[in-house]
């Protein structure tokens, strides 16, 4: 992993990311606003679920693709 290797944000975890979770906190930003968080393989589901729970989820894609769209 180089300085550049984007890596999971799930607490400790030092893991590449290959998911994008985009996300809105409704009661703090503009409907089109999005946030992200990244994930690997293991932790996407978790931070969705933690995501989902309050609401805040909007997607969740591929590392890749969401580069490609940016």
């Amino acid at each position: 992993m180089s300085d550049e290797t984007p890596i999971c944000s799930a607490k400790g975890c030092r893991t590449e990311a290959v998911w994008v979770l985009a996300w809105n906190n409704p009661k703090i930003h503009t409907p089109e606003r999005r946030k992200t968080w990244l994930a690997c393989e293991e932790h996407r589901e978790h931070l969705s679920q933690f995501l989902g729970v309050r609401g805040f989820l909007k997607d969740v894609v591929l590392l890749k693709e969401w580069e490609e769209t940016r």
